[in-house]
C-alpha cells in the first residue's frame, strides 16, 4: 500500500503545538523508524539496559520538554518485558515533563483476554489497560483488537486503527479478478471484518461455524457459503500457532477452493506456527509489520509469508493526532 505522507508533512511544518517526538522500545524498531521515515523525522534518541538481576532502566538521551511524544511498543516476545520497557518509557517521559504520551501499541497481546471465561482467572486486558494509565500514557493508539469490546477497557482516548484497506489492496495485488473470489471468515467473531473487505473486493462471502468442545478446543462444524472452484481468501485478526489456520485452510481445500490467500493483522508465529504454514496447502500467507517478522521465520516457510507495510497509516494517525484533525477521517 502506498500513502503519500506530504500532506502529514505540511500539517507538521504548520503546526504550533508542541514539537512531534517519536520514541520506540525495543519490541519493533523497524516499524518505529518506518513510521518516522513516512513522518519525515527523526527517530528519537533513548537506551534501555537490563541489570542481572532482570529489572529494566530505561534513559531518554534528549530532551522532552513540553514535547508531544508517541512510544511504539509492541506486545510481542518477551511480552512482559515489552509491556514493562513500555510502562517505564511513559514514567520517564512524564517525569521530564513531556507534554503529553501517546503509547503506540501497534499489537496488544493481551486484547485476547477480554472476558471471564473460566473461574478465577484475570481479566488481563483490563488490568494492563489500568497499568499503562497508571504509567501515566494520556493516549493510545493500536489496531486491530482481538475484541473491539478492550477498547472501553481503557479510561484515556484510544484511537484503534484497522488494516483492513491493507489487507484487501494486498488481495487485489495478488488476485486480479479477486472479486470473482470469496473471502471466508475462520469463525463467527471475524464475521465483520471478512465482511468489510468483502465489500472492497466485491466479492462473496463466506462463514466457518466452530463447535466448542472445552475452554481450549473448538473443531469446524460447517462452512456457511460456497467455496467451490473458487479463490479463497481468508481474514483474520492474528496468527499464533496456527493450529486453526490448519484448519480452517484443510476444510475449504476440502470443500474444492482452487486457490487459498491468507491475511491478518498480526504475525505472531509462536511455537510449530512457521512449521504448519511451510506443509500447509496455501498459496500465501500474509500478516502486516505490527509484529516484527524475522528474516529466518520468513526462509522456513518455503517462501509462503509475506510482510505488508502499516507505518503509512500509523504516521498519518500520528500526524492527524498530534494537529488536532480527526483519525477516523483515515478510513473513510
Amino acid at each position: 500500500m502506498t500513502v503519500s505522507s506530504s500532506s502529514s508533512l505540511e500539517r507538521l511544518s504548520q503546526s504550533r503545538r508542541q514539537p512531534l517526538l517519536v520514541f520506540s522500545g525495543q519490541s519493533n524498531r523497524p516499524l518505529a523508524q518506518a513510521i518516522c521515515d513516512n513522518l519525515g523525522v527523526p527517530l528519537g534518541h533513548s537506551k534501555t539496559e537490563k541489570f542481572t538481576n532482570d529489572n529494566l532502566i530505561v534513559h531518554y538521551e534528549q530532551s522532552l520538554r513540553e514535547g508531544d511524544v508517541f512510544i511504539v511498543q509492541s506486545f510481542s516476545t518477551p511480552v512482559s518485558d515489552a509491556i514493562m520497557e513500555l510502562m517505564l518509557m511513559i514514567d520517564a517521559a512524564k517525569s521530564a515533563s513531556a507534554g503529553r504520551v501517546t503509547a503506540v501499541i501497534p499489537y496488544y497481546s493481551y486484547s485476547r483476554s477480554d472476558k471471564k471465561d473460566s473461574p478465577r482467572i484475570s481479566i488481563a486486558g483490563r488490568l494492563v489497560a489500568d497499568l499503562l494509565e497508571a504509567a501515566g500514557a494520556d493516549r493510545i493508539l493500536t489496531m486491530t483488537l482481538h475484541a473491539p469490546q478492550v477498547h472501553g477497557f481503557f479510561k484515556v482516548p484510544v484511537d484503534h486503527l484497522s488494516a483492513d484497506l491493507v489487507l484487501s489492496e494486498h488481495f487485489r495485488g495478488c488476485v486480479p479478478n479477486a472479486h470473482e473470489g470469496v473471502v471466508l471468515a475462520p469463525d463467527a467473531g471475524s464475521i465483520k471484518r471478512a465482511s468489510q473487505i468483502a465489500r472492497r473486493l466485491d466479492s462473496g462471502l463466506a462463514m466457518i461455524d466452530k463447535e466448542r468442545l472445552s475452554d481450549t478446543e473448538v473443531r469446524p462444524r460447517a462452512l456457511i457459503g460456497d467455496v467451490e472452484g473458487k479463490t479463497v481468501f481468508i481474514v483474520d485478526d492474528e496468527i499464533s500457532t496456527a493450529g486453526s489456520l490448519v484448519e480452517t485452510v484443510n476444510l475449504a481445500r476440502g470443500l474444492g477452493a482452487r486457490d487459498v490467500y491468507v491475511a491478518v493483522t498480526h504475525g505472531v508465529y509462536t511455537g510449530p506456527a512457521i512449521e504448519r504454514i511451510a506443509a500447509l496447502d496455501v498459496t500465501q500467507v500474509a500478516s502486516t509489520n505490527t509484529v516484527l517478522v524475522s528474516e529466518e521465520k520468513v526462509r522456513a516457510s518455503n517462501g509462503k509469508l509475506a510482510v505488508l507495510d502499516v507505518s503509512p497509516l500509523f504516521a498519518n494517525a500520528i500526524a492527524n493526532i498530534h494537529t488536532g484533525e480527526s483519525v477516523s477521517t483515515l478510513f473513510t
